[in-house]
């Protein structure tokens, strides 16, 4: 579990973030959950790209590079979609929709997670 936290803006991401490191949870993702609660999320590291097929539900998607700046922004991508970082982006950040304009979060924006 991880904490996030935007440090430019000086708000807070979510605080109950699942880490996904290993290849099977990077595969599986959001799959099977049937929503994104306030607060929580899911950085899948090392990616570069995702996809939201069989999702029943909208995330907000930042692509981070090595400093967890913001390299790309992909709010509320809805199911059914493919979406690919920027050369670069090193990890994907996924949060309920609407986390990204709640927030003022902006490409270039430094994030601190904290597991």
């Amino acid at each position: 579990m991880a904490r996030v936290r935007n440090t430019t803006q000086g708000t807070l991401l979510g605080d109950s973030v699942d880490v996904a490191r290993t290849k099977g949870a990077r595969t599986r993702g959001l799959l099977g959950r049937r929503r994104l609660s306030r607060g929580e999320g899911m950085w899948i590291v090392p990616c570069g790209s995702i996809h939201t097929l069989f999702m029943q539900f909208a995330i907000d998607v930042l692509y981070l590079d090595r400093e967890q700046r913001v390299v790309r922004m992909e709010p509320a991508l809805r199911p059914w979609n493919f979406s690919w970082g920027p050369v670069g982006a090193q990890s994907v950040l996924e949060l309920p929709a609407g986390v990204i304009r709640a927030t003022g979060t902006q490409t270039g924006d430094r994030l601190a997670i904290e597991e």
